[in-house]
């Protein structure tokens, strides 16, 4: 369970803003923001099987997911996490990557994938659910968008209260610089629920309640789960770009900002 506010291609400043929380098990194995050794990859990565719900590359492509929820998600052959990697591998445009998956869609569990390419301004929504139906391939126009476990533009409850925070956040920097520790703490640490009028009811209502604040913290029989990390990336114009995280290790909140230029745009 992710969620991501992104500001896209309508920002003075910023061709991409985009901030996002990770939800997962916190004793899941995972290696903190850092370039992957033997690649061009900047990102968190799984232990487990690999992958990464959020990275970049210095050619200044960027991916990132998050998981669709569902009653009884099903043994698949693939991780989702390995979808951005690919991409970041990749030399495909975001459409030509996107239309490549989703002719093996069926292989993954339910996801939400958004790739971009900054130099060519494009980004790309794709989505292998409702199972059933045809995949999604979408291109992002630009502005605020908020990206969680249903389709992209589905409005749930932290959805709705995200991108509202969002938007007045915005508003009220103008054409400043964003400060992103202050907004990180603004937005994405809202611990407040939904009504269980306004929850899905696609599984328990105890656990989708658990997990409908933007900011989740939930003890299960399986260990805590909960945002165990916030990101933050941002690209200015001349392709200059910093990804800050902050994370828990050993339950404790650390920190790491990386800057480096889009080798295309320098």
């Amino acid at each position: 369970m992710c969620i991501a506010a992104f500001v896209w291609q309508s920002h003075p400043l910023y061709p991409l803003l985009l901030l996002l929380n990770r939800d997962e098990y916190h004793n899941r194995p995972t290696k903190p923001l850092a370039w992957w050794e033997g690649c061009d990859i900047l990102g968190g990565r799984d232990e487990v099987a690999g992958g990464t719900w959020l990275a970049c590359s210095r050619q200044g492509r960027v991916a990132f997911l998050t998981n669709v929820l569902e009653l009884r998600p099903r043994l698949r052959p693939f991780s989702r996490g390995e979808l951005p990697v690919k991409f970041l591998e990749s030399r495909k445009s975001p459409h030509e990557y996107a239309e490549e998956i989703t002719k093996e869609g069926d292989e993954y569990n339910g996801f939400n994938l958004i790739v971009a390419d900054i130099a060519s301004k494009t980004m790309v929504y794709v989505s292998n659910r409702p199972e059933g139906e045809p995949p999604t391939i979408q291109e992002i126009s630009p502005g605020i968008h908020v990206l969680s476990n249903a389709k992209l533009g589905i409005p749930w409850h932290k959805v709705q209260r995200l991108r509202g925070k969002f938007k007045e956040l915005l508003g009220k920097y103008g054409e400043s610089d964003i400060p992103i520790k202050e907004m990180i703490e603004k937005l994405m640490r809202d611990k407040v629920k939904a009504d269980e009028s306004m929850l899905p009811h696609i599984c328990a209502l105890d656990w989708e309640c658990d997990q409908s604040s933007i900011f989740t913290d939930t003890e299960t029989k399986m260990g805590h789960f909960g945002t165990r990390s916030t990101a933050a990336l941002t690209v200015t114009a001349t392709g200059e770009v910093t990804f800050y995280e902050t994370c828990l290790e050993k339950e404790i909140w650390a920190e790491k900002t990386v800057n480096y230029c889009i080798e295309k745009m320098k």
